[in-house]
């Protein structure tokens, strides 16, 4: 059976940090690229991170460059996002996105709040 099942979402002061992750089970995520979206209240869907097949390359929405920080462990079949400094306009749930296969996960919630 095919998942994406990611983690590690709660709720956050501004300026904090959190890792979520993703883990992958039933087809070989190592060969795909791999990225983070994000879904805001009330706003489409948006690309947050990507990251190659073996870590090479990766690349940033411009809102989060210097933030955030996609990374992979395909040993483990795991996907991270490290988010710091984060920002309220960061809130939202986060989906891990298998680009080859175009399996999507069920998300994970963030909300930065004081």
């Amino acid at each position: 059976q095919v998942q994406l099942v990611e983690s590690g979402g709660g709720a956050v002061q501004p300026g904090g940090s959190l890792r979520i992750s993703c883990v992958a089970s039933g087809f070989t995520s190592s060969v795909s690229f791999m990225k983070w979206y994000r879904r805001a209240p009330g706003k489409e869907r948006e690309f947050v991170a990507g990251i190659s097949a073996r870590s090479t390359t990766t690349n940033y929405a411009d809102s989060v460059k210097g933030r955030f920080t996609i990374s992979r462990d395909n040993n483990k079949n795991t996907l991270y996002l490290q988010m710091n400094s984060l920002k309220p306009e960061d809130t939202g749930l986060y989906y891990c996105n298998s680009v080859v296969q175009n399996y999507w996960g069920q998300g994970t919630q963030v909300t930065v709040s004081s």
